[in-house]
Parts: structure tokens; C-alpha cells; sequence
């Protein structure tokens, strides 16, 4: 007696941006640190002081900095279409959807599915 075939997973999904920036306009806290702050404020021509200043704020936990957020939650360097700073942009923003989500990511993100 032959038994079925054991089911074995494919990879992992992952998921393509489609940029649609509805990550951005999410709450919450998107942590930059020291070497992230430099290529960002080289990105805009700007000092690191700078951008502390008018960019960033101290985390909640104040265990660090994080971008600012505008009233709506939408995040400071998103300018309606898209990210100004997307070149550079923080480590938190590149994985997203990947390596971290939030609920209801799924109903709010055009992320499109592909193989892993």
C-alpha cells in the first residue's frame, strides 16, 4: 500500500513594496540610530543636529530617538506620494511588511505576494 505524499511547505511568502505609503501614514515608532541619523542628514544636505532637531523625537522610553510623527501619525518624511528620504531610509521601514507588521497591515498594505 503506497501512502500519500508527505505535504511539504514551499518557502516562505515574502511580499514586493508597491510603494503605496500606507506604512507611513501608520501610528507608531520607527527607532534611528547613530549611523542611520548620518546617512540621512548627508541624504539631505543637512547637519546631524539638524535633523535631531526638527525630525526627530526622544522615544517614549526614551531608550533612544525615533522620526517624527505629524498629527494624523503620518511619518515626517512622507510627503503624500511617497518618502523623501526612501534612498536612506531606516532599517524598521526596509523590512516592512517582511520582517515586521502590525495588525490589520494586511487590509492597509498593496504589498504584493511572491515567493520567498
Amino acid at each position: 500500500m503506497n501512502e500519500p505524499p508527505l505535504h511539504r511547505p514551499g518557502p516562505p511568502k515574502g511580499y514586493l513594496c508597491q510603494r503605496c505609503g500606507n506604512c507611513c501614514r501608520w501610528p507608531g515608532f520607527v527607532r534611528i540610530d547613530g549611523p542611520t541619523i548620518a546617512r540621512v542628514s548627508a541624504f539631505l544636505g543637512i547637519t546631524e543636529q539638524r535633523l535631531v532637531a526638527e525630525y526627530l523625537d526622544l522615544l517614549p522610553s526614551r531608550t533612544g530617538l525615533m522620526l517624527r510623527s505629524r498629527p494624523d501619525h503620518s511619518c515626517i518624511f512622507f510627503d503624500g506620494t511617497g518618502c523623501a528620504i526612501h534612498p536612506v531610509k531606516p532599517q524598521r521601514c526596509r523590512e516592512f511588511p517582511n520582517a515586521w507588521n502590525f495588525p490589520g497591515w494586511r487590509e492597509q498594505c498593496r504589498a504584493i505576494e511572491i515567493d520567498g
